[in-house]
C-alpha cells in the first residue's frame, strides 16, 4: 500500500490533520472487504441521509446500534435457537456481523427502524450556529479594532 503525502494539503488548511487517520482507517478497512450484510447509503436531501442495510432474519433485540467518536457501528448477535438442521441448501447466510462507518463533522443519528428485513438508520448533518456562515460588517476606518496602548498600559 502507498503511504499518501498531506504536507501539501497542511500547508494551506487547518484542522483537517484528522483527515489522513480518517483515509489510514477507510483503507486498511477497505482491505478486509466486508460484504455481510449488503447496505445502501442514501442522500434523502440536502443533509439528510440514510442507511438501509439487508438484515433478514435478526429481531430488534438482536441488533445493536452505537456512535462513539464519528463512528456508528451496528452490530448483529444471533441468538442460537438450540435446534439442529439439515439444510440441503443453505444461501440465508444469518451470521453475527459487525459493520462500521465513518461519520464526517456534524453528523448526527436521528432513528433507526427495522421494516421487513431492513434496517434504516437516518442520519442529518447539523451545523452548530456558530459555524454558519455570517456577514462581517466592514468599518469605515474611523474607529479601532483593538486598542495597542491600552493593551501594554496594562502590562506593565
Amino acid at each position: 500500500m502507498r503511504k499518501l503525502d498531506f504536507a501539501p494539503l497542511y500547508r494551506s488548511t487547518v484542522g483537517f490533520d484528522h483527515l489522513s487517520t480518517l483515509l489510514e482507517t477507510v483503507s486498511r478497512s477497505d482491505s478486509s472487504t466486508q460484504t455481510y450484510p449488503p447496505y445502501n447509503i442514501e442522500l434523502l436531501e440536502q443533509d439528510k441521509y440514510r442507511i438501509t442495510m439487508a438484515v433478514a432474519g435478526f429481531t430488534n433485540e438482536e441488533l445493536d446500534i452505537q456512535t462513539e467518536q464519528r463512528t456508528l457501528t451496528v452490530k448483529g448477535r444471533r441468538d442460537n435457537d438450540g435446534l439442529e438442521h439439515n439444510y440441503l441448501h443453505r444461501g440465508i447466510a444469518a451470521r453475527n456481523f459487525e459493520r462500521r462507518f465513518q461519520l464526517a463533522d456534524h453528523i448526527e443519528v436521528t432513528g433507526a427502524r427495522l421494516d421487513h428485513g431492513l434496517l434504516h438508520i437516518d442520519l442529518i448533518r447539523e451545523i452548530p450556529e456558530a459555524m454558519k456562515p455570517k456577514q462581517i460588517p466592514i468599518g469605515d476606518g474611523s474607529g479601532k479594532l483593538i486598542d495597542i496602548n491600552e493593551d501594554t498600559r496594562s502590562v506593565a
